[in-house]
């Protein structure tokens, strides 16, 4: 396996610095759990982050978002450059996901939305933790016009969980908010320990991690007229700067595709708000080419860390 791994680190090396455009791999995480949630297939656990992070350690050169930001605008990008993210604000980053971090000495920028500090829960989780906790075999949303689902099987549940979540996502933020809410009166009580509180949000910024910014509520920025927009943006940078009592410095755009989650216009909030750049989820690594107010990102979902290196090459060598 290390002669394996030694091979894949030699062809990241060339990816990374090939056609003389060096590059950088910007991870997203969301959560890190403690053990493996049928309810949320795609997170890692903490025993998988754990083998990602000494892997990382041991074969990649990490740097903070803001080195990573300056060297490649320097174009001093070191080979296989690669910084850590995390996007939303979950408990389970300072819990799980710092601990690890902070033994393998690396850095990592969490992007928050701040309405959900203390108690709050994201509009997403409110629907896979309701039916989660549904007892019955079937879930009629007939009202909502989204159907009948068979939710008799744990299986089940996780693959109806995502099809709603998909099927709301990019409704207008009213209507998504009314659909989430009649779901989530169908559970008798939903968990207030998901994400962090505001004390934990100092800890971790406190234990030498970056903090960003992430919007107050979440929303798809493109569903929004431009005074809510705005406000979305540069409130929330106002709150976690309070808090923090330091300056944020980075944002990274909800759900974050190019021309359909954000549009040119909310680009421009984000730079008059005082961010000195963004990040967005289109798939693939940044050079010196691109917009640092729209920087890719990519995460490996694989489970195993020689195809987690073969997928970094790939991606790293512009493979989707």
């Amino acid at each position: 396996m290390s002669f394996c791994l030694s091979a894949l680190k030699n062809i990241c090396t060339v990816a990374s610095c090939g056609t003389g455009q060096k590059k950088l791999f910007i991870l997203i995480y969301h959560r890190v759990l403690n053990e493996f949630d049928p309810m949320n297939p795609s997170e890692v656990d903490k025993a998988i982050f754990t083998w990602q992070m000494a892997l990382l350690k041991k074969h990649f050169n990490v740097l903070s978002l803001h080195d990573g930001i300056q060297a490649l605008n320097a174009g001093s990008l070191p080979p296989r450059a690669v910084c850590i993210t995390f996007d939303d604000g979950y408990a389970d980053n300072l819990l799980n996901a710092v601990p690890i971090l902070s033994a393998n000495q690396l850095p990592a920028t969490f992007f928050i939305a701040s309405d959900y500090l203390d108690g709050g829960i994201m509009w997403n989780d409110r629907i896979i933790e309701t039916i989660r906790h549904l007892s019955q075999v079937s879930l009629d949303l007939s009202a909502l016009q989204l159907g009948v689902y068979d939710i008799e099987t744990v299986q089940n549940k996780s693959s109806v969980a995502s099809e709603i979540v998909a099927k709301v996502k990019h409704l207008e933020v009213n209507e998504r908010q009314a659909c989430v809410d009649y779901i989530a009166n169908l559970a008798a009580a939903l968990p207030s320990d998901l994400m962090l509180t505001a004390a934990q949000l100092k800890q971790l910024s406190e234990s030498g991690m970056e903090v960003g910014g992430h919007t107050l509520s979440h929303p798809i920025l493109a569903t929004l007229n431009a005074e809510q927009a705005n406000h979305e943006i540069a409130q929330n940078k106002l709150i976690l700067e309070g808090i923090l009592g330091k300056p944020i410095r980075y944002f990274a755009y909800p759900n974050g595709k190019p021309g359909q989650d954000y549009l040119p216009e909310q680009v421009d909030m984000v730079k008059q708000s005082g961010y000195e750049a963004a990040v967005s989820t289109l798939w693939g690594v940044s050079d010196k080419k691109t917009d640092q107010w729209q920087l890719a990102r990519a995460t490996p979902w694989d489970r195993t860390p020689e195809r987690f290196m073969m997928r970094m090459a790939a991606v790293y060598s512009g493979i989707q």
